[in-house]
């Protein structure tokens, strides 16, 4: 294969590793915090292993981001845990809309036609998923996965703000937190059954630690469309893995909202790219 190719293989898989999470999560029999704290530790040692010493690359931003990165984790998981995948993983992408929201605001850019439709789909899209009649677990689990969203999108505004050297320190740094925030719930936790611990070595190892590299590998081989639109894969596979292997069948509420944020990000990237597309030709 070509280069090209390559890195779309490359961003392919990283995807489907990402879409993963939601099934061993669900498997484990351990609370969210101490999923959080192994799995961390786990990245943690794939990043060192990799970047060495750029992980200790460090400003002050960094430290933000960390925040950010520590807040998308552990509201992921935890909502994982309380309500559907197809939940969590679906209103986790509606950080998108607050990117779109608050970038021009913060880098002094001109709104998009594209971008206020993209934002304004999301948020229909979420709301769907707030209209069911729900019990105080499942509402909590709704609310917790919203806060992801919130907490992706200032991790995206922050990593764009941050020089590019400082991105890798911050996920390590932000895996540090989360081991800081899950250490005590993994002390009380008791002992690991050998699939149980192969299963929490593969969500550090493999779906974080091998998904990020795979990622990055592609994204120097491919556009920057491509790679997007091949992410998009993620929060359509998610659900569809735990609905196999778990049994778990999202509400009706919950396919029609997440099948709008999702058909609202692919049309933004298609739209964009084509008007790229006739800017070149009429340049």
């Amino acid at each position: 294969m070509n280069e090209r190719n390559k890195g779309l293989v490359a961003v392919l898989l990283a995807a489907l590793v990402w879409s993963s999470a939601g099934l061993f999560i669900k498997w484990l029999p351990q609370e969210a915090f101490t999923i959080l704290c192994v799995r961390a530790l786990y990245t943690m040692l794939v990043f060192f292993a990799i970047y060495r010493m750029k992980v200790f690359t460090f400003n002050w931003l960094t430290l933000w981001n960390s925040l950010f990165y520590a807040a998308l984790l552990i509201c992921f998981v935890t909502a994982t845990k309380l309500t559907t995948a197809a939940n969590a993983i679906f209103l986790q992408y509606t950080g998108v809309a607050y990117v779109l929201l608050l970038e021009p605001l913060l880098f002094k850019q001109k709104y998009q036609r594209i971008n206020i439709i993209t934002t304004i789909l999301c948020f229909l899209g979420m709301s769907l998923f707030f209209m069911e009649g729900l019990d105080v677990s499942g509402g909590l689990g709704l609310l917790i996965a919203a806060l992801s969203g919130v907490a992706y999108a200032g991790f995206m505004l922050g990593q764009r703000s941050n020089p590019h050297e400082y991105h890798v320190s911050a996920v390590f740094w932000g895996n540090f937190l989360v081991v800081l925030v899950g250490l005590p719930s993994l002390m009380a936790a008791e002992t690991f059954t050998g699939s149980e611990h192969l299963m929490l070595a593969y969500l550090g190892l493999i779906q974080m630690g091998l998904g990020y590299l795979l990622f990055t590998y592609g994204l120097k081989r491919t556009t920057a469309t491509e790679a997007s639109l091949l992410t998009m894969i993620e929060p359509l596979f998610n659900p569809v893995w735990v609905a196999i292997g778990f049994g778990e069948r999202p509400s009706a509420m919950a396919i029609i909202g997440g099948l709008i944020i999702v058909a609202a990000l692919i049309f933004r990237i298609l739209v964009l790219k084509r008007v790229k597309r006739v800017r070149r030709v009429v340049k």
